[in-house]
């Protein structure tokens, strides 16, 4: 499994976000990066950023950050059919599952992350294909 490298100018194509799934209302628990893909921790019903590096709560990947994001702030996060400028290199028709890097995302399967979370669309694009990655 190798992460793919999210370019320093990630971003979210705003013409997906009216359609894509929104989850609103929430509040980061950390400082969450530029498209990172996060959970909702149960315990305080904050935004962290996911891993997928065991089989836990960690690793429920509900959706992505359109931009970076300091701990107390609101957030939304993007999921089911929201395209993101990524990468660069990417491989299109890639599969995309959690990353056992934190936030990350990666072209194979990890421990916790063993469903797709999304697919690579071109060279610097992706699209989150579900709404639970794991």
């Amino acid at each position: 499994m190798a992460d793919v490298t999210r370019s320093a100018s990630a971003s979210m194509d705003a013409s997906t976000g009216m359609f894509a799934v929104q989850i609103t209302g929430l509040i980061a628990g950390e400082d969450l990066d530029l498209v990172s893909a996060c959970y909702i921790k149960t315990s305080d019903g904050k935004v962290y950023m996911a891993d997928g590096s065991a089989g836990d709560e960690l690793a429920e990947f509900i959706g992505m950050t359109p931009r970076a994001a300091k701990s107390g702030q609101a957030i939304t996060l993007y999921s089911l059919g929201a395209r993101f400028r990524y990468g660069t290199g990417l491989s299109p028709g890639a599969k995309l599952y959690l990353s056992a890097t934190t936030g990350g995302i990666a072209d194979a399967a990890s421990t916790g992350g063993t469903l797709p979370l999304g697919v690579v669309l071109n060279s610097t694009d992706i699209l989150i294909t579900t709404a639970q990655g794991s």
